[in-house]
C-alpha cells in the first residue's frame, strides 16, 4: 500500500468521529515526512481542537505510516499550524479521565483571594442545572475542601483506588483528607507531582459532565503537573480588586498561556462590600480592576461577587452559600456564574456529548 493510501485510511478512520461534532479532515499535501492537513469544525477554539484533535490525527496517521514524523494543520488564512509528534513532547503523558467529560481549573496567582469559595460554590451552582459535577481540591498546602462541604474522611479504596466523598450532590477529593488539619505539608516538586497524577488517575470518579480543580495559589509545580497529565478545558483566574493581586493575577494568566490552557476569563472576589443595613456599596480593595486586567490581557471578566458575610459563614459552617440559600441574592451571582461558564463552553462544544470531541483520544489505534 503506497503511504498515500495510508494516510488516506487514517483519515477516514478518524472522520466519523469529527463529522459527529460536525467537522471534517481533509488531506491537503503529502511532503516527505510531513502531512498537511485542513481540520475544520469539530469544536474549533476549544482545548481538544486546538491540542488534542490535532494531536490524534496524526496518532492515527502514525499507527498506519510510522514514518509520518509530522503534521501540518492548515488554518483557515492558510497559514501553518505544526503539530509535532508526541515524542519527546512535555505535553506526551497528556491523558483524559475515564468519564469526565470536561475539566476547568479554577486558580489565582496569590493566596488570600477566596479562590476556593469561588470553586466549591461554582461546583454547587453547575450542579444545581442538572450536570454531574466533580471538586477535585488539589490545593497541596491549603486544602479546605472538606471544612468548606462538611466532609470527615472518604470511603475506603476500592481495587486500588480512591473512591470520592460524596456532599451536597458533588463527588469530592482533597489532599485534606490524608494528613492531618495541623500537620505542615513540606512537599517537593516530585511529591506534589506524584499527589496531582494520583488523585487525576487513581480515583473512580465516575460519569462526571464536568470536574473543577481548585488549584493552590501561584505558578508552581501543581499547575505544570496538571498541564502535563490532562487537557485542561479552561481555567478560570480568581483575584481582587487590589493592585497587589492583580499583579498576580496577570502572572497567573501568563502562565496558563504557556502551558498551552485557554484562560475562559476572570472572577474579582471580594469585588466591593454592601452594607447589610443601609445598602451602601464600599469598595474596599478598590474598584475596577478585574475589568481592566481583562480588558487588558483580552480576556473576559465573568463575575464580580462581593466580600459577604453570608458566603463567608457558610462555608466555614460546612454548607455553602449555593446550598444552603438557595433563593439568596448571594446563590444568584453564582448562579448567574456557573450560566456564563456553561455558555462559554457550549459554545466552544457545540454538540455537547460525552461521545463527541471528548472521546476522540478513545478511537481504537493499531500499535506501529
Amino acid at each position: 500500500m503506497i503511504i498515500q493510501d495510508k494516510i488516506l485510511k487514517a483519515l477516514d478512520s478518524v472522520r466519523p468521529i469529527l463529522q459527529k461534532d460536525g467537522g471534517d479532515v481533509e488531506l491537503v499535501e503529502i511532503d516527505n515526512k510531513k502531512v498537511k492537513v485542513k481540520l475544520t469544525g469539530a469544536c474549533q477554539g476549544c482545548r481538544s481542537a486546538t491540542v488534542t484533535l490535532s494531536r490524534a490525527v496524526l496518532k492515527a496517521i502514525q499507527a498506519e505510516a510510522p514514518e509520518i514524523e509530522e503534521l501540518i494543520e492548515i488554518l483557515p488564512d492558510g497559514s501553518e499550524k505544526k503539530i509535532e509528534s508526541d515524542a519527546g513532547s512535555p505535553w506526551a503523558g497528556q491523558k483524559r479521565i475515564d468519564g469526565v467529560k470536561l475539566i476547568i481549573a479554577v486558580a489565582s496567582g496569590k493566596g488570600g483571594v477566596g479562590k476556593s469559595t469561588i470553586a466549591v460554590n461554582l461546583a454547587l451552582a453547575l450542579k444545581a442545572k442538572g450536570l454531574a459535577v466533580g471538586l477535585l481540591d488539589a490545593d497541596i498546602y491549603g486544602p479546605s475542601a472538606p471544612t468548606m462541604l462538611g466532609i470527615k474522611e472518604l470511603p475506603p479504596p476500592q481495587s486500588n483506588q480512591i473512591i470520592p466523598a460524596h456532599s451536597h450532590g458533588l463527588s469530592v477529593v482533597s489532599i485534606g483528607f490524608f494528613v492531618a488539619a495541623d500537620s505542615p505539608m513540606i512537599w517537593r516538586g516530585p511529591m506534589v507531582m506524584k499527589a496531582i497524577k494520583q488523585f487525576l488517575h487513581d480515583v473512580k470518579w465516575g460519569e462526571l459532565d464536568c470536574l473543577i480543580v481548585d488549584m493552590p495559589p501561584g505558578t508552581g509545580d501543581a499547575q505544570l503537573s496538571l498541564a502535563q497529565l490532562v487537557p485542561v478545558d479552561a481555567a478560570i483566574i480568581v483575584t481582587t480588586p487590589s493592585d497587589v493581586a492583580l499583579v498576580d493575577a496577570r502572572r497567573g494568566l501568563k502562565m496558563f498561556e504557556k502551558v498551552n490552557i485557554r484562560v475562559m476569563g476572570i472572577v474579582e472576589n471580594m469585588s466591593y462590600f454592601q452594607c447589610p443595613h443601609c445598602d451602601e456599596r464600599t469598595n474596599i480593595f478598590s474598584s475596577g480592576g478585574g475589568q481592566k486586567i481583562a480588558d487588558d490581557l483580552n480576556a473576559t471578566l465573568l463575575a464580580e461577587i462581593p466580600l459577604d458575610s453570608l458566603i463567608r459563614s457558610s462555608t466555614d459552617s460546612g454548607d455553602p452559600v449555593v446550598s444552603s440559600s438557595v433563593d439568596s441574592p448571594q446563590t444568584q451571582l453564582f448562579t448567574d456564574l456557573a450560566d456564563t461558564v456553561w455558555q462559554d463552553i457550549t459554545k466552544k462544544i457545540p454538540s455537547w456529548d460525552k461521545f463527541g470531541c471528548h472521546d476522540f483520544m478513545q478511537v481504537p489505534m493499531k500499535v506501529g
